[in-house]
């Protein structure tokens, strides 16, 4: 991850679950099998060069797993 979230998660919904995971199985195969679901925010992050942004970010989340694969999608300022 190229940066730290500094805020909440806000305004969080869901992508994809289950099946409907492109990487379903390399998720499964490197954390477990889980209830999948691929889920998206927007939260305040503080970059490596310490700008802080208010960016979309995506995500992987697993029951018993927990969340894995931060990604950073875009920038909204």
């Amino acid at each position: 991850m190229n940066f730290d979230i500094i805020g909440e998660l806000d305004e969080v919904e869901t992508v994809a679950k289950g099946p409907g995971i492109r990487d379903l199985p390399r998720l499964q195969e490197i954390y477990g099998h889980g209830n999948w679901r691929k889920l998206k925010a927007i939260a305040r992050i503080r970059l490596r060069t310490g700008r802080i942004r208010l960016a979309e970010l995506h995500w992987d989340e697993a029951h018993g797993i927990g969340r894995k694969e931060f990604k950073r999608k875009r920038s909204l300022e």
